[in-house]
């Protein structure tokens, strides 16, 4: 084939120029979306603001909270902009961003587990807060709200904290039995959810003592120690929240701090004729309209509704325990708190504590 002339090439590639369609870098979208219809743009010389609180939101189980967000145009603007906003979520264990909501103008979309429970508040040009319904013990952890305007991207961040009780749990077979997953499949079988390390901090700020450690969350293993002692990591060692750093989630066994919010029921201690074993125990709540009580929900009831029954009573995991709001002379310890009995067999009679739904 021979080559094309010099000048019959240029025509060509001239003739190629006016024919192609027309194309968008971006910017004839942001005219279209937030001009005022006379081909002015805003996006030189406007500077976009995200804001949030910089202080944690803190909620139960249960509530309703609005995590706040508002954004705003330096200098101010007289006409309004299509905006598109985005709140996301990271967990308090870490991991990825998750989308919590989508939304252009009145429409959004939500996903996952957020279906049904977020949307935005909207009671003033540029709020974008964020309407949460019905908490549970896993949204806990750090939320962006982000605004997106044309080229223009900001966010801003702020903390979901529910506020509950930290407990230390074993299994009925001992000390050091649990990985990472089996740890936190524990704390959900007894309602509640592996501690974060903001939980087990307050916690220990509140006086939480214990020796063994737990693991948390964010896959680290660490311990609340009040009182240094010896075993504990010794005298010289000032208190504090001990810490093992990350262990593998997969070999390494430890115990588990759990962490339960206010529950949606009534923890009771069931009047009975006589002391149960396991199997009567468990029964005897079926008869009365009740399901035996779970750990997590026990130490809720504890600490939101100050449960106070000095007498031993067994629990769903087949441990006997009983709350105490105010110490006296029987009943344990000078400290408040749920005593335990352990494990013992499930032939022993004791006590049973119920848990009714309302």
């Amino acid at each position: 084939m021979s080559a094309c002339p010099p000048m019959l090439l240029l025509l060509q590639l001239l003739c190629l120029c006016q024919a192609a369609p027309g194309y968008s870098n971006g910017f004839f979208y942001h005219d279209v979306l937030n001009g005022n219809g006379n081909g002015e743009i805003y996006f030189n010389g406007v500077r976009l603001h995200v804001e949030t609180t910089e202080a944690p939101i803190f909620a139960v189980r249960g509530s309703n909270v609005t995590l706040p967000c508002h954004y705003q145009y330096e200098p101010q603007l007289t006409s309004l902009r299509r905006t598109r906003v985005k709140w996301s979520w990271l967990p308090a264990g870490g991991g990825h961003e998750i989308d919590v909501l989508v939304a252009i103008g009145h429409r959004h979309r939500s996903f996952a587990g957020f279906k049904g429970r977020v949307k935005l508040q909207q009671n003033s040009p540029g709020d974008v807060s964020l309407l949460f319904t019905d908490l549970s013990l896993n949204d806990t952890g750090r939320y962006r709200c982000e605004v997106i305007d044309g080229l223009e991207d900001e966010s801003a961040t702020v903390d979901l904290e529910l506020r509950g009780v930290v407990f230390p749990y074993q299994p009925s077979e001992g000390r050091y039995r649990l990985n990472f997953s089996a740890a936190r499949r524990a704390c959900e079988e007894q309602d509640s959810a592996l501690a974060t390390f903001e939980q087990i901090f307050a916690a220990w700020e509140e006086g939480l003592d214990w020796c063994n450690a737990g693991w948390l969350a964010d896959g680290t293993v660490q311990y609340p120690i009040a009182t240094p002692r010896e075993p504990c990591g010794g005298q010289g060692v000032a208190p504090g929240v001990r810490t093992y750093g990350p262990r593998h989630r997969r070999l390494h066994l430890y115990d588990a701090f759990c962490f339960s919010s206010s529950l949606r029921g009534t923890v009771y201690f069931l009047q009975h004729p006589h002391k149960l074993n396991f199997t009567e125990a468990t029964q005897a709540c079926e008869e009365d309209g009740s399901q035996i009580a779970r750990v997590g929900q026990i130490y809720a009831a504890w600490r939101f509704t100050g449960l106070d029954h000095c007498e031993a009573g067994w629990l769903a995991d087949g441990s006997v325990r009983y709350p105490i709001a105010t110490p006296r002379p029987n009943c344990g310890s000078q400290e408040p708190g749920v005593r335990s009995f352990g494990f013992p067999t499930k032939n022993h009679k004791h006590g049973v504590y119920c848990f009714r739904t309302p």
